[in-house]
């Protein structure tokens, strides 16, 4: 299997568009057409790691940080560029999910969200574009006579599905003018004789993923030399993509029993715990590893919890001032569970491929009592 056939399953349920602008996920190291017989995943590209998928012999490596953050200016044997020099050396591809497996649906907030029991949790925020999802409006004006074979070209193609109905569009008459001028072959009219139509607006729903066919299907099946059309791109305001998830904690748990689901489901040694210890939860937000500012939506709310991996002094300030109690698991503990599941997701795909979990990768921190 090739790693372009790789790439592609990867970003049917994990789109790269789901990243956020300030980060580098995708297909960041490689040869495209490279056969894979061996994949190795792992949360961060480290020495040990290289180390590890050269004596497994390796062909690709799925990071959920990326192995490349900032623009390298020299990549050799020793620096900044050696991790990125000795995987182009051995021939090792890389792809990077990180943000990308944060917002997607399943990735590690909604399985942080599951852990804790938030039902039907919604992104806290920075939201990004619906990836593939949002639909266009074909708008086109058409002579009466042609509506009917043009809506049969664009049904055919793709457009007019409104969930589970077809055949879908609004149709409006009005009068269409123009005035074919020097070189033109008009289907209705003379040159140089301004001209008055019937025409029929005809507007339908196109999948992002259809465009281009209905398009080229309505140009095929119009009469007119050049179709006048609108393409406008709609956004679903419902269904938000971002980071973390927050919502009502169903049933409502003790704090103390969420804290024994984080260490079941994640194998948590420690936690740092802001606030009040012993509570009730009713509502509560997640969101892995570190999420800055987004802590200030959950105050605002008045969520009960929050969880992630690690927090600013300042924000932890924030919280207990609040009265929000905040679990802090660290960092990588808060994102290394979603290895396990990825795994299985990816080795139900890739039936030829060897999908393994690194033994080498580790959290940076060793958590030990003083």
């Amino acid at each position: 299997m090739k790693v372009s056939e790789i790439t592609s399953a990867i970003e049917n349920t994990i789109p790269p568009a789901l990243a956020q602008d300030w980060d580098n996920v995708g297909f960041l190291l490689g040869e495209a057409n490279k056969n894979v017989k061996k994949l190795l995943l792992t949360i961060d590209v480290t020495k040990a790691v290289v180390i590890e998928a050269k004596r497994l012999k390796v062909d690709l490596i799925v990071s959920y940080h990326p192995v490349i953050w900032d623009g390298l200016k020299h990549i050799t044997a020793n620096g900044p560029g050696s991790l990125v020099y000795e995987l182009i050396r051995c021939g090792i591809s890389v792809y990077s999910v990180h943000t990308a497996l944060d917002a997607a649906k399943g990735g590690v907030n909604d399985g942080l969200a599951e852990m804790i029991g938030i039902s039907d949790g919604q992104p806290i925020g920075d939201f990004v574009a619906r990836p593939g999802g949002d639909n266009f409006k074909l708008v086109v004006f058409v002579p009466l006579e042609a509506v009917n074979k043009v809506s049969q070209a664009i049904f055919s193609a793709g457009a007019g599905v409104v969930g589970n109905y077809s055949h879908c569009s609004y149709r409006s008459e009005g009068k269409g003018t123009f005035l074919p001028l020097a070189g033109s072959r008009p289907a209705i009219g003379k040159r140089g004789k301004f001209e008055k139509v019937t025409e029929v607006r005809l507007e339908a729903l196109v999948p992002a993923t259809k465009i281009t066919e209905v398009v080229a299907a309505m140009r095929g099946a119009h009469p007119y030399e050049t179709p006048a059309f609108d393409v406008i791109k709609l956004y679903d305001v419902e269904s938000k993509f971002g980071l973390g998830r927050m919502g009502k904690v169903v049933p409502p748990r003790r704090l103390t029993e969420i804290i024994r689901a984080i260490k079941k489901s994640t194998g948590a040694k420690a936690v740092g715990i802001v606030g009040k210890q012993a509570r009730m939860v009713r509502t509560a937000a997640v969101c892995a590893g570190s999420c800055g500012k987004l802590i200030n939506q959950v105050i605002t709310v008045g969520c009960d919890l929050y969880v992630t991996g690690e927090m600013k002094h300042h924000h932890a300030l924030a919280a207990q001032e609040a009265d929000l109690t905040c679990l802090c698991l660290s960092h990588t503990v808060s994102e290394r569970f979603i290895l396990k599941k990825l795994s299985k997701q990816l080795q139900s795909k890739l039936k030829n491929v060897k999908v393994t979990i690194s033994r080498k990768d580790a959290d940076p921190f060793i958590w030990k009592q003083i």
